[in-house]
């Protein structure tokens, strides 16, 4: 197994070099800049044998795991796992995401992981006036740029950053729109933001939900605490408080891959707060459940 272990070191440096590379590349050939001979043969080359290295890999490592007994799919996902870095399998199912996302929103499909018997509690009209604000501002800037630089490979360069950054926006709100916040038939929550983040609830650790307008402090999207407990803000507030019972820490993972325990309370934002805590279950009212708290401080 060495030389296999080898080889998949050399796949796994081979890709995470292989993005930036290729980004280069892509934009010299659009751009029109004139790449020698030998280096596009280089280049060539080099991309064949990474692909052959990994499906080298990829083979052996399927062998591997089905042999312990694995079926052909789980065998072949783990062996993407031992071969691809986690940075890019992190990245590329995240670009996927956003892009089926994208592609329900504009094609006004139903709303992403909302069985029969759940409840959407939506969240994106609460960042709407936000997101369009740095779209407008994000069309401008690309507008300028493409005005005022006289360099066409550094004219190119910002243009592509830009209108992806234009997409990127786009796209980040369509996930927050078609992947709402479920209530779920067995009482349980599903609380996401996006394709960023998502936080299941079972129903028996929710020991109480209110409606409880916060406006924390920062930390962006989700923001765990010292105390344990979170704020998933839209928009730098939040509407609805949910009160945990005791019990295990509960994990959700963080955009960019590292791993959150919380022990509540979680507070996070809905539209339309009264709805979504009529639509929890175990949800007891209480005098005085409505309130408006100051800004907290860390």
């Amino acid at each position: 197994m060495e030389p296999v272990n080898a080889l998949r070191r050399v796949v796994r440096w081979g890709m995470l070099a292989a993005v930036p590379g290729e980004l280069v590349l892509v934009i010299c050939l659009v751009s029109g800049a004139s790449i020698p001979a030998p280096v596009q043969r280089a280049v060539e080359a080099l991309t064949l044998a990474l692909f052959a290295a990994a499906a080298t890999v990829l083979a052996a490592d399927h062998r591997r795991h089905r042999a312990a007994g694995l079926p052909p799919r789980e065998a072949l996902l783990a062996a993407v796992r031992d071969t691809a870095p986690a940075t890019v399998r992190r990245l590329t199912v995240h670009e996927l995401k956003l892009f089926t996302s994208f592609c329900r929103w504009i094609t006004r499909r139903p709303p992403h992981g909302v069985g029969p018997g759940d409840a959407a509690v939506t969240y994106a009209a609460g960042q709407s006036f936000v997101i369009w604000g740095f779209l407008f501002v994000s069309v401008i800037e690309t507008v300028a740029l493409a005005l005022i630089i006289p360099w066409p490979v550094v004219h190119l360069t910002f243009l592509v950053i830009d209108i992806w950054g234009i997409y990127f926006i786009i796209a980040l709100h369509a996930s927050c729109a078609v992947r709402p916040h479920v209530i779920a038939a067995d009482g349980s929550l599903h609380l996401r933001y996006g394709v960023l983040l998502g936080l299941r609830i079972p129903a028996d650790r929710i020991a109480r939900v209110r409606t409880d307008r916060c406006f924390p402090d920062g930390g962006g999207p989700a923001l765990v605490r010292d105390d344990g407990s979170l704020d998933l803000a839209v928009s730098s507030q939040t509407t609805v408080t949910v009160e945990l019972t005791e019990g295990e820490p509960l994990r959700f993972v963080r955009p960019l891959g590292k791993v959150a325990a919380i022990q509540g309370p979680v507070r996070f934002y809905a539209d339309d707060p009264a709805s979504a805590v009529a639509g929890t279950k175990r949800t007891a009212d209480s005098p005085g459940s409505a309130s408006v708290s100051r800004t907290r401080s860390r």
